[in-house]
């Protein structure tokens, strides 16, 4: 589905920038899922120390916040083009660094990054490649880029198509490229990024890439 940046910006203003924090206390799906989601990283993160760290589509924080819990010892920077989200993010989780802007045009120097981690994001843009250099271009050349989102798996297409139409409807159509997990690696390649590693959470209905220059 082709978007402008006109209808997207209709979409994100219909989200509540604490969206995933309520969510996760108040729907035992959405904890479930999002508790499913950190448990993964927690896994593929144990062990490894990483000076910089950047969350690629923060929106309202909740994300960047389990990072800096994963990872104390890190600066860790949250970037979304949602200000509404990144003036709530800003506020509530003081010690991390939020900036405003738009992944196809990250003003970040290069090579910045240990880890750049972006979950759940690169269906919603209007361009992935372009954000996939993107990130590339902020990662470090010994970094690290953890790419993850839907897996296109039929349960989830079910779940989803459900959960728009219920209590998930500021999310209806947010979603441009419904990729399965060979579309978005033969794109991850085409991108010069090589597959170190690609696992499954949640299921079988997320797609995790841990990806390398």
């Amino acid at each position: 589905m082709r978007k402008d940046s006109s209808s997207l910006i209709k979409i994100w203003n219909q989200v509540p920038p604490d969206y995933y924090e309520k969510g996760v206390q108040n729907n035992f799906l959405q904890r479930l899922w999002h508790n499913q989601k950190i448990s993964t990283l927690k896994k593929i993160l144990n062990g490894k120390e990483f000076k910089t760290v950047c969350d690629a589509g923060c929106a309202g924080g909740y994300m960047t916040g389990q990072l800096a819990g994963i990872l104390p010892k890190s600066k860790i920077f949250g970037l979304d083009v949602y200000q509404t989200a990144i003036n709530h993010a800003s506020k509530k989780y003081k010690k991390i660094k939020f900036i405003c802007c738009d992944l196809h045009q990250i003003p970040i120097k290069s090579k910045f990054f240990d880890l750049v981690v972006c979950y759940e994001t690169i269906e919603h843009v209007i361009t992935p490649q372009k954000v996939l250099q993107g990130l590339k271009q902020i990662t470090k050349n010994d970094g690290t880029i953890i790419l993850a989102m839907d897996s296109g798996h039929p349960l989830f297409r079910i779940a989803w198509f459900i959960w728009e139409r219920t209590k998930g409807s500021v999310w209806r159509n947010a979603h441009l490229h419904p990729f399965n997990p060979r579309q978005l690696e033969t794109i991850i390649k085409k991108e010069g990024l090589k597959v170190e590693k690609k696992l499954f959470s949640n299921f079988g209905m997320e797609v995790v890439f841990i990806l390398k220059k």
